[in-house]
């Protein structure tokens, strides 16, 4: 089955713990067999009179080894298929996790969180009780029903048995034409979780603003709406459970009428024993189970490949971001960048976010990049990163083109700090250590100096061991950012990229950050994007973007003697300082 082949992998590697699991039970079952056959014996016994009590002991030992071998291997199934089963869980949620991390950042552009959880977590859940207890019953179902029909029909009474099954066909027909409606209907219940998931983490992470505009009531609204969706769908699915179930209970109670009957005037003809009819019935008891388990076989397997379906559609997702063949993964020989002609849109974008861009800058000097809101300096940042494929023209670090470089060479080279400062729920130590961990304690403290944000840490009461909170809540937005520039620093990268990230601190602070870092750039390649002339007036070069093309480009005072845009962005923020130092 084409739905198998992402968990194919898996089932090849475990295919002995399946095999044995399933031997196990099929003995289990096999040994389920005797048991009736010796009721039926000791009913005949005790009706002849032919027995005494050693009699009744001995075949209570029979029964008794039985069961205990029973137990065993009863363990051995479940150790091994629900075992594997639990394992298939971690597998495939490790698969889908790292699938993800793999994928390029314009793919969770267009998908939503919860959606992605409710993948990771319920689906999965589903296909690993689809290859855990659906195995089981699966086999059972086929196993029991052919083997107790056999040795119904072959040493009590064939007739007997024909008519008992008069109903079986009827359940095929039935349990088949439910198995399509629970399929249709457990889909929509795992979209509709989705979009509670959804719904419920977007709210969560967006709490502080909810209060903010006195929308609590609102958004409880919009997330019952989503909540009563799941609901209502699941009633739905559990509807047909409701009339599948006892339909299943109906039928197989129609057998034992049957057989009673009709088994009663063999008996009473003399065509069968007492005993017979009693271990037939007793037959048509181990029948019930395979019985109901059909409707659960055909639950869990229809909603596995429901959900396997779902997760296929993520691990069939190919990221557009890939290394090449012949790609250079040993480091990049050089920091000099190159831009040539460089044209980029977004996907699924009609107009082109950057135009024409020529840029070159040696190892040792520091480009700044300023322009109004969307004027492409961003994406200019995020096309070095090669979180996009280039439209058109080039990128040259150290004279190789980017897309022959390994992303992880390339990145690894690069220390990037973005305008929104993500913080991990960990310490601050951790967040600023993050491309290594094992980091020295001395190593993470001259990085946050350098960042200006040592001071801050020290007044906190467990300084560096301090927990930031989720995306770093427990920090102001200066401090998550100088934690931010921490982090990058400390990787000690070859070109350092400062996207606006700059925007959150004081003048004070951004002077000091940023003599810190003309100290630590001195053999390095930097890129300063920023909305602040403050920021980036000593820089080499700076380049005033506008619609996504150089506007205009030069030194500080060369930009200023051009008296054009940059001059007059210049003169407006001088202003606004003189008159926030009035006021």
């Amino acid at each position: 089955m084409k739905e198998l082949r992402h968990v194919k992998q898996f089932l090849i590697l475990y295919k002995k713990q399946y095999t044995i699991g399933i031997l196990a039970l099929l003995l289990v079952d096999a040994l389920q067999l005797i048991t009736p056959k010796l009721i039926g014996m000791i009913t005949d016994e005790i009706v002849a009179g032919s027995i005494d009590k050693g009699g009744v002991l001995r075949y209570g030992l029979y029964i008794m080894g039985i069961a205990i071998f029973i137990a065993v291997f009863r363990y051995v199934w479940r150790m091994n298929i629900i075992g594997s089963s639990r394992i298939m869980e971690y597998w495939i949620r490790n698969k889908i996790f790292s699938h993800l991390e793999a994928m390029s950042t314009d793919f969770f552009n267009y998908k939503k969180t919860g959606d992605l959880m409710a993948h990771a977590t319920n689906d999965v859940q589903a296909v690993r009780q689809a290859f855990g207890q659906g195995v089981i019953m699966l086999t059972d179902s086929i196993f029991i029903t052919i083997t107790t029909i056999i040795v119904m029909s072959t040493t009590i009474s064939p007739s007997l048995t024909l008519m008992a099954l008069i109903p079986l066909p009827i359940l095929a027909a039935l349990v088949t034409f439910m198995g399509q409606k629970i399929q249709s209907r457990y889909k929509l219940v795992q979209e509709s979780f989705s979009d509670m998931s959804d719904r419920a983490q977007e709210s969560l992470s967006g709490i502080r603003v909810i209060k903010s505009f006195v929308q609590e009531d609102k958004e409880l609204d919009r997330f019952s709406v989503s909540s009563q969706g799941y609901v209502t769908n699941n009633l739905k699915l559990v509807r047909i459970f409701g009339f599948m179930f006892p339909m299943i209970g109906f039928i197989a109670s129609l057998s034992f009428l049957i057989a009673i009957l009709y088994g009663g005037n063999l008996v009473i003809n003399s065509v069968i024993t007492l005993g017979e009819l009693v271990a037939f019935i007793t037959y048509l008891g181990m029948l019930t189970w395979p019985m109901m388990a059909i409707g659960w076989v055909i639950n869990m397997i229809q909603r596995g490949l429901a959900s396997l379906k779902r997760i296929n559609e993520i691990l069939d997702a190919e990221s557009e971001i890939k290394d090449i063949e012949d790609n250079i993964s040993g480091g990049v020989k050089g920091s000099d960048i190159v831009i040539k002609n460089l044209s980029f849109k977004y996907p699924k974008a009609n107009e082109y976010a950057l135009k024409d861009i020529n840029i070159k800058l040696v190892t040792g000097k520091t480009l700044a990049v300023v322009g109004k809101t969307g004027s492409g300096k961003s994406t200019l940042a995020a096309l070095l990163l090669r979180f996009y494929n280039i439209t058109s023209g080039e990128i040259l670090i150290g004279g190789e083109n980017i897309e022959k470089i390994s992303l992880r060479s390339l990145r690894d080279s690069v220390g990037y700090v973005p305008q929104e400062a993500f913080l991990f729920s960990t310490t601050i130590a951790e967040n600023i250590a993050f491309s290594d961990p094992s980091l020295s304690m001395d190593k993470i403290e001259t990085a946050a100096k350098t960042a200006s944000v040592h001071e801050d840490i020290m007044e906190f009461p467990k300084q560096y061991k301090t927990i930031t909170g989720e995306k770093g809540v427990t920090l102001s937005g200066g401090q998550k950012q100088r934690v931010a520039i921490a982090r990058a620093l400390i990787k000690d990268p070859d070109i350092l990229i400062l996207d606006d990230c700059l925007s959150a601190v004081d003048t004070k602070t951004e002077e000091a950050i940023l003599e810190h870092l003309e100290q630590v750039m001195q053999n390095k390649t930097g890129i300063i994007i920023s909305h602040r002339i403050s920021a980036i007036k000593n820089a080499d070069e700076i380049i005033y973007m506008e619609d996504g093309a150089v506007a205009e480009r030069g030194t500080h005072d060369e930009l200023v003697n051009l008296d054009g845009k940059y001059n007059d962005l210049y003169k407006k923020q001088l202003l606004e300082q003189q008159i926030s130092e009035e006021v």
